[in-house]
């Protein structure tokens, strides 16, 4: 049976309040509730956001009650791609990456977007170390996260994108489905060893689980201006220590998750995010962590 768990929220339940929430498994980390529900109660629409763990079996099931019921939310890993699948009305975003973060119900049918994408290009526009205009970058992975930062890489005009996978096959599918000839597939890590990148960005779910191995060995490459990992936890990742260790301004992917929820909730609410308050809770959560 799918489990519950939600944010701490202030504002009075009814009937007509509307219920959203963020679809995953694992999905206790995620500090999605904490954000939403700070937007919520910051601008005094009915609603509440929740953490529901849940299997793939019952993906559909879920994400069609909820909007059906006035809802909607979020999905995390490891279904971004089967939501993908699931939308009746996908936006531009979902076509090209295959992937799906964010639902909601519009005139009976089952709308989706992938608001990771906004998210990783507002995350890069705030961040002071980081320009990738006319740049070259590193890619790790090319699952859903992974397809999400290389359609913001390019659409921020990176000069060059090299993606580097696991599997060299689904490296190759998504270079052809997004990347064109921006995009450079890496067959394996000695063919970007020494290398020099302005940006590393880490898009596979290694670090997670605080004892996973280091993605990548940093100190291998050649020159490298900045790190974003758009993994996330109460505390900084493994790889953004290693890499502050180093000397490289690093940021995890809490500004991402942030961005993300802001244009999420404008698709919900067709207001604008109140970003403040929902920085404000983030920040306020992490000291309590």
């Amino acid at each position: 049976m799918p489990s519950v768990s939600s944010g701490q929220s202030t504002t009075a339940i009814t009937a007509a309040t509307r219920v959203f929430a963020v679809l995953g498994d694992p999905v206790a980390h995620s500090l999605s509730p904490v954000i939403q529900n700070a937007a919520i109660q910051g601008t005094g629409v009915d609603g509440v956001y929740v953490a529901l763990r849940c299997g793939e079996g019952e993906l559909h099931g879920v994400m069609t009650g909820l909007a059906q019921a006035g809802g909607g939310g979020n999905v995390t890993l490891p279904h971004k791609e089967r939501a993908a699948a699931l939308v009746e009305v996908p936006s531009d975003a979902v076509r090209r990456t295959g992937a799906c973060n964010t639902f909601w119900m519009k005139d009976g049918r089952l709308h989706g977007d992938n608001t990771d994408v906004d998210g990783l290009r507002r995350g890069l526009r705030e961040d002071p170390d980081v320009d990738v205009g006319d740049r070259r970058v590193l890619l790790l992975g090319a699952g859903g996260a992974g397809r999400a930062a290389l359609m913001a890489l390019l659409e921020e005009g990176a000069q060059e994108v090299v993606l580097l996978n696991r599997s060299v096959e689904r490296a190759r599918i998504v270079a052809r489905r997004i990347g064109g000839v921006r995009t450079r597939v890496a067959m394996r890590w000695d063919e970007v060893k020494g290398q020099d990148f302005h940006l590393v960005v880490h898009a596979t779910r290694l670090g997670l689980d605080p004892s996973d191995p280091l993605p990548v060995q940093l100190e291998e490459l050649g020159t490298v201006d900045a790190l974003v990992d758009v993994v996330y936890g109460r505390d900084p990742t493994r790889l953004v220590l290693r890499a502050r260790e180093l000397g490289l301004p690093a940021r995890d992917g809490r500004e991402m998750l942030l961005q993300q929820g802001a244009v999420a909730f404008e698709r919900w609410w067709g207001r604008k995010a109140p970003l403040h308050l929902m920085r404000e809770a983030l920040t306020a959560d992490g000291r309590r962590g």
